[in-house]
């Protein structure tokens, strides 16, 4: 047994979501969205601390670490879970996020999302972004979409992430899983290769740089369906970083290019559920409609909210309507939905009266 698993086993035991470990501090997790210190456990010494992330690196991925002072990678503990890990260095020393990545891959009946969510599985071709900050459970999404393409669909799907989060077993498709830095040297390699591999499908885990989100935007023209994250909080500013992404004299021709692709943005918040325990995904959904290319065109983003208003028998929905339902439903609190919302005067009379109630 490595010495981090009996912290691993803690966070899974209790509920947690992320392991904290910061030299020279206590061991801390995640739970609910709170972090706080694991009883019962003193203070890590930036040696020790070496030692055990150490000890669940490979050499290669360890090699890296020293060199770089950043790694990524993802392991299996047999019979607790599956991690996605991040080492780094800051001012006391190193440290290091262990984040749970379910076993199983949750299906999106049982994530309860919006329809037209779902619904993006059946797409057969074009670029559809699911965003929001880390921790918002983006991964969980797309893994519940691709499920569905999996269980309904015979289509090759290729994963290329940093590292493989979630791994799909084989069902109605076939499943390439490439992890960047493994299996290939960057995003932009592996894209270039899926779209010679007879790809259907590609999943791309992160759409940082302006070479991977150029490629994502061509396999899309190309007739694969695409699907992308973006730290993003909206659909109007998902399509500005796209856009500012690339040199002004670039910028015309891939507004061009994006409004033939772009299918779907899906915005995603995780909020804390005010009528139980847990935690609920909210969406902004952004789908394609006759009108959506012209305002893509045009750069005329502000207009999206529009187009949003326009498609709710369609589905879509904007963050501020999403939010508010769940209030009166009495899902999520006033406060916690006027702290994310756009327009807060709307939510203020919310607030008010959630406080009279107390």
């Amino acid at each position: 047994m490595a010495q981090i698993d009996p912290l691993l086993i803690h966070i899974k035991e209790n509920d947690g979501s992320d392991l904290h470990l910061v030299a020279e501090q206590p061991p801390r997790f995640r739970a609910k969205g709170s972090i706080q210190v694991i009883e019962g456990q003193s203070v890590i010494s930036n040696e020790v601390l070496r030692s055990m992330m150490k000890e669940v690196a490979s050499e290669r991925a360890w090699a890296e670490y020293e060199a770089t002072g950043d790694l990524d990678f993802a392991f299996s503990l047999d019979g607790v879970a599956r991690f996605r890990a991040n080492f780094f260095i800051q001012a006391s020393g190193a440290a290091c996020v262990f984040r749970i990545i379910p076993e199983e891959i949750i299906s999106l009946e049982a994530l309860n999302l919006p329809k037209a969510v779902c619904d993006l599985a059946d797409l057969k071709e074009g670029l559809v972004l699911v965003t929001g900050p880390t921790g918002s459970g983006k991964s969980t999404t797309l893994a519940a979409i691709i499920d569905k393409v999996n269980k309904t669909y015979s289509r090759h799907i290729v994963t290329i992430e940093d590292p493989v989060e979630f791994i799909h077993q084989n069902q109605n498709s076939l499943f390439s899983h490439r992890e960047v830095g493994l299996h290939s040297k960057g995003f932009g390699p592996a894209l270039k290769s899926a779209i010679r591999q007879d790809a259907d499908v590609i999943l791309v885990g992160e759409m940082r740089e302006q070479e991977t989100i150029s490629l994502a935007i061509t396999a899309a023209e190309m007739g694969m369906l695409v699907f992308g994250t973006l730290h993003t909080n909206n659909a109007a500013k998902t399509i500005d970083r796209i856009i500012d992404a690339f040199p002004a004299e670039e910028q015309n021709m891939v507004r061009l290019s994006l409004a033939e692709s772009l299918a779907g943005i899906v915005s995603q918040l995780l909020l804390k559920r005010s009528d139980h325990g847990g935690r609920i995904a909210v969406n902004e959904i952004l789908l394609r409609t006759a009108g959506l290319p012209n305002i893509i065109r045009d750069g005329n983003t502000p207009m999206l909210s529009a187009i949003i208003q326009a498609g709710q028998s369609q589905g879509m929905q904007s963050m501020d309507d999403a939010l508010f339902a769940f209030v009166k439903e009495g899902k999520i609190s006033a406060q916690d939905a006027y702290m994310k919302a756009n327009d807060k005067g709307r939510f203020e009379p919310l607030v008010v009266a959630e406080e009279g109630a107390a």
